[in-house]
């Protein structure tokens, strides 16, 4: 499993007030997903970067959310490589063990035994 990349994540429920901060911060929306996750929660993600190459993520959810949650985005080359390898150090599924397949990417969101989050994502390409 080689990790491809690995950045800050927000989620929250004021998605909009979070871009507008690291707007005035110098970053920009670089890319904009949105979809259904494999429990049905609606998603919005927006992928930011500034000038210096450096990336955060903030999304947006239906899920019920008491606060929001700070984690990380690790995009890997071998999802279910790096799903095994997390659950084996004690992490649990946040989706009750469901992976979010897309078509162009599968997604899932763990929790370590302390509590950070990791979104799992493995972009996957059509060619080599």
């Amino acid at each position: 499993m080689t990790i491809t990349s690995f950045n800050p994540l927000i989620v929250t429920k004021d998605a909009e007030a979070t871009v507008r901060l690291f707007e005035a911060l110098g970053f920009e929306k670089r890319h904009n997903p949105t979809g259904t996750s494999a429990v049905g929660n609606e998603y919005t993600s927006y992928r930011m970067t500034d000038a210096n190459g450096f990336h955060v993520d903030v999304s947006t959810t239906t899920a019920p959310m008491k606060q929001d949650l700070t984690g990380i985005r690790m995009n890997v080359d071998d999802f279910d490589e790096a799903y095994d390898f997390l659950i084996a150090h004690g992490f649990t599924s946040g989706q009750n063990g469901t992976v979010t397949d897309t078509g162009s990417a599968k997604a899932c969101i763990l929790f370590s035994p302390s509590g950070f989050a990791i979104s799992l994502i493995q972009h996957i390409k059509d060619h080599d």
